[in-house]
């Protein structure tokens, strides 16, 4: 493997003799400044294996080069030798506390300088080959997450599409309401992680469908009070089914499960809450939800217009939804109308989010 060895030393004969040396290493070069300033601004931007700078020079003496040298991201590393007068013991000591890690001592000895420049290529090469193995580790470990993460995307979404079997809702909806709720969480300047986990959460707002009975999930017409009490309980059901796992998603989708019913004036269910109390998850879902379902054709309803489902979310602003959270999906309204021409068509149902 070819070295590269910086050299930064006023004195010009000192600057052949050690690029002289460094060539008798074999495979290596070297470059060298006799301006400290100019050697330093070379080093912030190029690749080398070694720096061998004097103590003793006029612009920048070699412990401020180091030190200035060691504060530029990447080069921390980078194996540092300072050639130094014999008796200048608190310089080494001030040398080392700012990152050198060897010493020449002048006048600088032929077999001397070349077996220290050549461990420190060696130390060079060993935290080159570790840095690599590092970045390969990490890459594994990316990509182990990354069919980690997929593998579970695609669990909660076959979850959440099991309550469709039992309800007139389609594929489209659970894509079309959580890309809604992506986009509210989004303009809400919430950070990318809950964004993504929105996404994911979202599609299992009706989980707890699967445990209610058919003659009231399926019911044609208006529920009768009876019923709606037991629909209700849809909501528990579905936290309960998602509640107590250490994965992320579904704890985000067993608290929207829980809440994606309430409304901000406290007269939803089941719990009753009001205002911020209500998950923030749980108010962002409450939008994209109604909306969609508003504008779905279902058995038992017509779907409305946009204007008029989004005059709906206008007028209960502050009521059954947090204002917020509407005006945040109302503001980006050529973003919903794209998210709504994307998944429109029944092949949108084997997408992935």
């Amino acid at each position: 493997m070819a070295h590269h060895v910086l050299i930064v030393d006023d004195n010009e004969v000192n600057l052949a003799l050690f690029s002289a040396l460094v060539k008798k290493l074999g495979d290596c070069e070297a470059s060298t400044f006799a301006r400290a300033p100019e050697a330093l601004e070379w080093a912030r931007t190029h690749d080398f294996d070694l720096l061998i700078v004097d103590y003793m020079m006029p612009e920048l003496d070699g412990i401020d080069f180091i030190r200035q040298f060691r504060a530029t991201a990447g080069k921390e590393g980078i194996p540092a030798l300072m050639v130094t007068a014999s008796d200048q013991k608190p310089v080494r000591y001030r040398a080392l506390d700012v990152g050198a890690n060897d010493f020449l001592t002048k006048p600088v000895d032929k077999i001397e300088f070349l077996a220290r420049t050549q461990n420190m290529l060696n130390l060079s090469d060993v935290q080159r080959k570790l840095a690599d193995r590092a970045a390969w580790l990490a890459d594994e470990v990316r990509k182990a997450t990354a069919e980690i993460v997929q593998r579970e995307r695609e669990t909660v979404l076959r979850l959440s599409r099991a309550a469709e079997y039992r309800d007139p809702e389609t594929g489209a909806h659970i894509l079309r309401m959580a890309h809604y709720a992506q986009l509210i969480a989004w303009t809400m300047k919430l950070p990318t992680a809950d964004l993504d986990l929105i996404l994911e959460a979202a599609p299992m707002h009706d989980i707890g469908k699967v445990g209610i009975a058919d003659a009231i999930l399926l019911k044609p017409g208006r529920l009768d009070p009876g019923e709606f009490e037991v629909m209700k309980q849809h909501a528990v059901y579905g936290h309960d089914l998602l509640q107590g796992s250490s994965s992320r998603v579904l704890q985000a989708g067993a608290e929207i499960a829980l809440g994606h019913h309430e409304k901000f004036d406290g007269t939803g269910y089941p719990q009753g809450l009001v205002g911020q109390a209500i998950p923030l998850y749980s108010r962002i879902v409450a939008v994209a939800d109604v909306f969609d379902a508003l504008t779905s054709h279902r058995p038992y309803k017509k779907a409305w217009s946009l204007d008029e489902a989004a005059a709906y979310l206008r007028e209960n602003s502050g009521t059954h939804f947090d204002p917020q959270c509407v005006g945040a999906f109302l503001d980006q309204w050529p973003a919903v109308l794209e998210i709504r021409q994307r998944f429109t068509e029944p092949s949108t149902q084997s997408q992935a989010l």
